[in-house]
């Protein structure tokens, strides 16, 4: 009896060696951000298949705990503490910023590592006491705002009206975008807001018709940032509009249909990854994301949003093989989490889908503005590269 409990003991401890990795996902999959945070939920589910059928990460299963906020950021809260309850050894999300903003004191608390799919550079600077576990995927408004900028003064813009989100995304371009503008000599003769939620914008898109913009910068994110655009139309406006990253993917174009022909934006160089010029750094790693996603969910049915996921993953994977070499979850998952926020820390060159990342103590993005940025119009229903700043 005792030699047959010894070696159940002993067959048991490969299983409890392969305890998974939890690894918690918060995205916004219902609400008015579904349209970015669907395929995001989309790629995890992707990678755990993938996981799944290639071993997990340094021999362990790696499990992701996928929760949704409903593009909410009481509900992205709640779900962190139920997240940091759980144990699990990092987080992935959330999808829009006023809700990464507010799970930052949650996972600050609990140190732990967080990578965030929101675009905002306040979520990731300055990197205080709080920002020190938090680190993200996408551009920040500030980069992004000096794409559109070289754009308009490319094209000639004199002077621009900005309409964006009465929340933390809107303010923040509005902000960024300002300050750069004016740093190039552009006027900022309008500057409205709405929220996501508004049915109308027609109080507004007038006041900035009154002041007759050579363009029109719409601050907004996902199918909400089809209304201004369509009410512009509307009341005749023939100058030129342009989009943040924040509407690029399908949603927004099947939304938008003919009212957004000809919108120019900056995007991630994943949009347009096809059109890319060989040798561009990103373009292999984009490609074969499309590939992978498309074989599951269509073609056509990518996103720069879900590339931002699949980013946080390429990051994460090798910094948690790393930090599996100094410390063991199961025993101590204080001392894991700090390591494995070391370990992402360190991250050097690292070639995704939206660029290089680079991180230090001071940049928790890591991004450079020549990898990772370029100009795409709306042309026929489609994404059409208009240019790059290599």
């Amino acid at each position: 009896m005792k030699r047959w409990l010894a070696l159940a003991l002993v067959l048991a401890l490969p299983a409890l060696a392969q305890e998974a990795l939890k690894v918690g996902v918060v995205v916004s999959a219902t609400g008015p951000a579904a349209s970015l945070g669907i395929p995001e939920r989309n790629t995890f589910l992707m990678l755990q298949d993938l996981l799944e059928r290639t071993g997990g990460v340094a021999g362990r299963k790696v499990q992701f705990v996928i929760l949704d906020d409903a593009s909410d950021t009481t509900q992205a809260v709640r779900n962190t503490r139920r997240l940091v309850e759980e144990g699990v050894v990092a987080i992935v999300g959330t999808t829009t910023t006023p809700a990464s903003l507010g799970m930052i004191p949650v996972v600050a608390e609990a140190r732990v590592p967080t990578i965030s799919l929101a675009a905002s550079k306040d979520i990731i600077h300055p990197v205080d006491a709080q920002r020190l576990w938090v680190f993200k995927t996408p551009q920040t408004e500030e980069l992004m705002a000096r794409a559109i900028v070289a754009d308009m003064v490319a094209r000639g813009v004199k002077t621009v009206g900005y309409i964006g989100f009465n929340d933390a995304y809107g303010e923040g371009w509005a902000r960024f975008f300002e300050a750069e503008a004016r740093a190039k000599g552009l006027q900022v003769v309008a500057s409205e807001r709405y929220a996501r939620t508004d049915t109308s914008v027609t109080g507004q898109v007038l006041r900035i018709l009154a002041r007759r913009p050579d363009a029109v910068l719409i601050g907004a994110s996902g199918t909400p940032a089809v209304l201004p655009q369509r009410t512009l139309k509307e009341r005749g406006y023939a100058g030129l509009i342009y989009q943040t990253h924040g509407v690029a993917n399908p949603d927004f174009l099947r939304v938008g249909g003919a009212d957004v022909e000809g919108t120019l934006l900056p995007a991630g160089p994943i949009l347009v990854a096809e059109q890319l010029p060989s040798g561009y750094p990103t373009k292999r790693p984009s490609l074969d994301y499309i590939q992978r996603y498309e074989a599951r969910y269509g073609i056509g049915s990518y996103s720069t949003f879900g590339a931002h996921a699949w980013d946080a993953w390429l990051i994460l994977k090798p910094a948690l093989e790393r930090a599996l070499k100094r410390a063991d979850p199961a025993k101590d998952l204080a001392g894991f989490r700090a390591a494995l926020r070391d370990e992402i820390e360190a991250t050097r060159g690292l070639v995704a889908t939206h660029g290089v990342f680079t991180f230090s103590r001071e940049d928790h993005l890591g991004l450079r503005f020549e990898d990772s940025a370029v100009m795409v119009r709306v042309e026929g229903g489609r994404w059409k590269l208009e240019r790059t700043f290599r």
